[in-house]
């Protein structure tokens, strides 16, 4: 049972990502995937599942292989969430039929009717032969242990918030019974006691998975292998490690190499001089060539010293001088089908203040945003916009992109003004260079996805910024970019987040609490909720 890769090959464009690479994954093999970001680890993961192809090699699956891939997207968003979760299993086809009996059930015409009901009774027995009320059971118990309670798993999936379905993917995934796990990010959305629950639960898996995650805690406790993938060589280095003792192990590589370096430039050197020197005699002009070979050599065979990370430079805009109260909202309420999220919601977002919104998943934190943004309508009341009102606007789900435009089109779409120069500047100091900002969106992974969503921010002149996750697949230097420019934006911010210090960077005056909608003053008491809520 595993994941076998042979001599696999992968290229975005003119560029590779991964050179031919033998591995396995095996029961027991518990690996963290790292390198830096746009290395590559998102689309290894695509080309082990078949969801793109490599440009060389093969990968043969054995077994079951469950997927978590960075965005999720359910098919039927009119499916109950417990069944996408129990859809996993084989009784997937089972659950399918008491559905469309249940509906055929409610038929005016009497013959459906009856007919239905006994095909239901049928359709119930079989069900209950094959273990689907334990296994149902089992589902309902992982959904509440990630923090989705039964009255929600019982909600069609286009109920729920983004958070819930992300969670709703990884409880499906976990409950599939699957042999191998291929996990990008897997802690995105989840609160503490989520994340602690997580742990233990890859602890316990007997299995062999791979994930991708910047969580060094999640890390920490549960890896005993890693693989770093670099992005200068497009190789895969493999310490079978746990974290803690892999970072000394790669701290003392990186010296080595260093030291490697500088020995082999120094000998390089020589042998260049000599050789220009030599090159000079017109009988000595074989030798000198020989020479210069055996320098060029030895670099070549030398390992390059790996560059510090490059990191965007992130700076929110000067905001556009604007009114008093930019946003007001009145009285807003959403409801989806039966679910109220939540009503009667006033909030007053002033020129430069600075509000954090709290509140349980599923509470309608991203849902009051998209309504301030003008993303989404409210059921009641309204949102009025002051004078000179100018919103910037981040989505976790990075709804705001276009997914078959380019990372180029992307930013031009938001900046017309801009030439296609400034624009390829822009897109350079956030990492896109070159032929990455004629990529398409789609290809991109989900810190590449936040970085073109944050450049959206910067070439605007909004003053008022309404932030979703905006931390969310960042590695750590980025994170504190990120950090840094809300620590420092003049204008106004709304913040919806898991994180910590993304809430102490914005020193928040107040705070929104849903579903209730009471609003209070900051103090620091709040700060313990938010990584639990």
């Amino acid at each position: 049972m595993g994941i076998e890769a042979q001599d696999l090959e992968i290229r975005i464009g003119a560029r590779q990502l991964l050179a031919p690479t033998t591995f396995h994954v095996e029961n027991g093999d518990h690996i963290g995937l790292v390198g830096r970001n746009g290395a590559g680890k998102t689309t290894l993961t695509r080309v082990i599942t078949g969801d793109m192809l490599p440009a060389g090699g093969s990968v043969s699956i054995k077994g079951k292989l469950g997927y978590l891939p960075q965005t999720t997207k359910a098919g039927d968003q009119d499916e109950i969430a417990l069944d996408r979760v129990m859809d996993a299993r084989d009784i997937g086809t089972l659950i399918a039929r008491l559905r469309k009996t249940e509906k055929q059930m409610t038929s005016t015409d009497q013959k459906v009717m009856e007919k239905a009901m006994k095909r239901y009774d049928r359709a119930l027995a079989e069900f209950d032969n094959a273990g689907g009320y334990a296994a149902q059971a089992e589902a309902i118990k992982m959904g509440v242990s990630l923090g989705i309670d039964e009255d929600t798993l019982r909600q069609p999936l286009h109920n729920l918030s983004g958070g819930q379905r992300r969670r709703i993917e990884l409880a499906r995934i976990l409950f599939s019974d699957s042999d191998t796990l291929i996990l990008d990010e897997p802690t995105n959305h989840l609160d503490a006691d989520s994340i602690e629950w997580l742990r233990g639960y890859l602890k316990r898996f007997q299995g062999g998975w791979l994930v991708i995650s910047h969580s060094t805690e999640l890390l920490g406790e549960t890896v005993n292998r890693v693989w770093h993938l670099d992005a200068r060589t497009g190789t895969i280095s493999m310490y079978n490690l746990g974290w803690q003792a892999y970072l000394k192990q790669r701290a003392a590589d990186e010296a080595r190499i260093r030291r490697d370096r500088e020995v082999a430039e120094k000998k390089a050197e020589r042998l260049m001089k000599e050789g220009i020197r030599l090159h000079a005699k017109a009988t000595k002009a074989v030798a000198a060539q020989q020479m210069i070979r055996r320098a060029q050599r030895l670099l070549a065979q030398t390992q390059p010293v790996e560059r510090a990370e490059k990191v965007a430079d992130l700076r929110f805009p000067t905001p556009a001088p604007c009114g008093r109260t930019p946003i007001m909202a009145e009285n807003i309420s959403k409801t989806f089908g039966s679910n109220e999220v939540f009503s009667g919601v006033d909030l007053a977002i002033d020129r430069g203040s600075k509000v954090v919104i709290l509140g349980e998943n599923g509470a309608g934190k991203t849902t009051t945003l998209r309504i301030l943004a003008g993303q989404e309508k409210s059921d009641t009341g309204r949102v009025v916009y002051g004078h000179g009102c100018k919103i910037g606007y981040f989505a976790q789900e990075h709804d705001t992109l276009d997914n078959n435009a380019t990372v180029l089109e992307n930013l031009q779409f938001v900046a017309p003004d801009l030439d296609n120069t400034q624009a390829r500047t822009i897109l350079g100091s956030f990492l896109f260079s070159g032929e990455d900002a004629d990529k398409p969106t789609k290809v991109l992974s989900g810190g590449e996805k936040t970085r073109l969503a944050l450049a959206t921010l910067v070439t605007s002149k909004a003053n008022v910024l309404l932030l979703d996750e905006p931390t969310n697949n960042l590695d750590p230097q980025s994170r504190d970019q990120v950090l840094s420019a809300i620590r420092k934006y003049e204008g106004a911010i709304v913040l919806v987040t898991h994180d910590e210090g993304a809430v102490q960077a914005l020193q928040p005056e107040r705070v929104l609490l849903l579903p209730d909608g009471d609003e209070d003053l900051w103090n620091d008491d709040y700060l313990d909720l938010v990584a639990l809520e």
